[in-house]
């Protein structure tokens, strides 16, 4: 599967996951997998990152837009693209467009996923590529790192 793939099926498995979260969850409080620990739970988040900074949804859409343009032009200048870029970057592109959607077409973002063993804020698979996309930027920055430093000088 290429970076474009990856994205497209990131964002696929998101639509299709907060489709039926909304369609089979909304209508109970919660849907315990493992009581205590792992429960499906409907939530319609307003805000950003784990529901912070509610009531902004038009600047939360420009920011998206922004940082995804930006993250694009990165890629496209830097002259070291690791597989950790592309596949983080593929991951990014992938959860941040499905969140995207949410909030253009439905004005918040889906949530379903509580992991409740650490009360961890409740999330969705977006949120899941873009955290591990983001590790895997912060991977290739390591590594880029260490190449440079073996390279010769001059």
């Amino acid at each position: 599967m290429g970076y474009l793939g990856l994205s497209i099926f990131i964002l696929i498995i998101d639509v299709i996951t907060k489709f039926l979260a909304e369609g089979k969850l909304q209508q109970m409080a919660t849907l315990p997998v493992w009581q205590g620990v792992f429960h499906f739970t409907y939530v319609e988040n307003r805000g950003i990152a784990f529901g912070m900074f509610g009531g902004g949804r038009i600047v939360f859409i420009l920011l998206t837009v922004l940082v995804l343009v930006l993250l694009a032009v990165f890629y496209r200048k830097t002259n070291h693209k690791t597989k950790w870029l592309c596949y983080g970057l593929s991951l990014i592109f992938g959860g941040a467009i499905g969140n995207l959607l949410d909030r253009i077409f439905r004005g918040y973002v889906v949530d379903f996923l509580d992991f409740r063993l650490i009360d961890f804020p409740v999330f969705n698979v977006a949120d899941i590529a873009v955290c591990i996309g983001a590790v895997l930027l912060v991977i290739h920055f390591f590594k880029s790192e260490e190449i440079r430093k073996d390279e010769p000088v001059g």
